[in-house]
């Protein structure tokens, strides 16, 4: 088993939800990968942008059982059998009173639904519409042994210098039960990718990783830090939905054409065979609240298989090895890597002669010319005639048809011959 699937499987079994020892324990065990990982406690009442913190939420037993006796859900069993954020409970009732507290999938009889209480006090149990169809009537113990209390959520990033101010944002949620998909192939996509940021020299930009929970997690850290995510953030990555190996998927900003977008969609379609390109209405993740009107913070996603596409999603069914591979993980890393790569490496190239250069006399053209001999140094050409200060690589790139990373060694040979200089990019 790989590095990133032995990391999911260790956060596996944390009861992970918006707030409590579940988040916590995920943060931490990041934090030991990520030692300069800084936790941020924001508390209960608190109001962060529209919304208002809720309280703390812990639980330390949910159990369902029938007239029998016999265990129908059970939390420690698995952690998607209690309505999150459950209020306690300990009674007795019957079938009837059970049922508006059941909570089941008709369209997926087998499998247990992941459901959710985050603003309104409720309680229940979620179990497989076969389960629920097959209950007697009879007596039923409700037993839900959890706290809500006057606490906080908490909030970790990593910011890793550049020579520049200017920042490339990841940001990736550790707020939902035992999904694998869904949960934990960001949070462990994004661990990886910012151990191996911390280990590039020489970085032009600074790199800040967010992990928090979900939409209120999003709205927190944005009110703490808008004002310089702002002044600061050049182009934006939410990490979710990155580790299985069935799809490609694209989710543009709300603009649809900023710095970020044009460099998700180079990657994409120069990196993989093809993509599911989404629509801005097709969003459901914490981009709403980075790309919100008066935030405008450019956020895209490079997924998998998109959230609520694909049938395990928000199931008991979204699990390591069965749906989440090494591999799909691992592709997803590298891809991430290149959106890096393609950020440091994103000058803006200026040619220091008149005309096109003589670059025989230089090494770089052959010296005996026959049919096809010039096929080689194509790029090279339409490199330098692009390179009037106006445009990017990236840019230039798109033009020429061609990868970016085609034009990296194109790019050096010409500095060292002196045919072209560089600018830097966007600072």
């Amino acid at each position: 088993m790989g590095l990133i699937l032995d990391f999911l499987n260790e956060l596996w079994p944390y009861n992970r939800s918006i707030s409590g020892a579940g988040l916590r324990l995920t943060l931490q065990k990041i934090k030991e990968k990520l030692p300069e990982l800084e936790l941020i406690e924001v508390p209960t009442g608190k109001k962060v942008l529209d919304w208002i913190v809720p309280e703390e939420w812990d639980i330390d037993e949910a159990v369902l059982s029938g007239p029998d006796g016999h265990v129908i859900a059970d939390f420690k069993v698995n952690n998607l059998s209690v309505l999150g954020y459950s209020t306690a409970v300990d009674k007795e009732l019957s079938l009837d009173e059970l049922q508006p507290h059941l909570f089941s999938l008709k369209e997926q009889p087998d499998l247990i639904p992941y459901a959710t209480s985050y603003y309104k006090k409720n309680w229940g149990f979620c179990i497989s519409e076969n389960d629920r169809q097959n209950l007697p009537q009879g007596n039923y113990k409700a037993l839900i042994k959890s706290n809500h209390f006057l606490g906080s959520i908490t909030l970790a990033h990593l910011i890793i210098p550049g020579e520049s101010k200017q920042e490339v944002l990841f940001s990736t949620y550790c707020c939902h039960p035992s999904m694998a998909n869904n949960e934990l192939s960001g949070p462990c996509v994004a661990t990886f990718l910012a151990m191996w940021v911390k280990g590039l020299n020489n970085r032009k930009f600074t790199y800040r990783f967010i992990f928090i929970p979900e939409m209120i997690g999003s709205a927190a850290y944005l009110e703490l830090f808008s004002k310089e995510l702002k002044e600061n953030v050049i182009a934006s990555f939410n990490l979710t939905c990155v580790g299985d190996e069935r799809a490609w998927s694209y989710l543009p900003s709300r603009n649809g054409n900023t710095y970020a977008d044009k460099i998700a969609l180079h990657v994409l379609k120069n990196k993989v065979k093809s993509f599911d390109s989404y629509k801005w209405l097709d969003r459901g993740s914490d981009e709403s609240m980075f790309c919100a009107p008066g935030i405008d913070i450019p956020m895209v996603s490079i997924m998998r298989s998109k959230y609520g596409t694909y049938p395990e999603y928000h199931t008991s069914a979204d699990l390591p090895l069965t749906l989440v591979t090494e591999k799909g993980l691992g592709d997803s890393l590298e891809i991430h890597k290149t959106i890096v790569e393609l950020i440091e490496k994103n000058v803006i190239p200026v040619t220091q002669v008149l005309g096109e250069p003589q670059l025989g006399r230089r090494g770089l053209y052959p010296m005996v010319s026959v049919k096809g001999s010039t096929d080689k140094v194509k790029n090279m050409l339409n490199l330098i005639s692009y390179s009037d200060g106006k445009l990017s690589l990236l840019e230039i790139a798109e033009k020429c048809e061609t990868p970016i990373w085609t034009l990296y060694e194109e790019i050096e040979k010409l500095v060292l011959a002196e045919v072209l200089t560089i600018e830097d990019g966007k600072k």
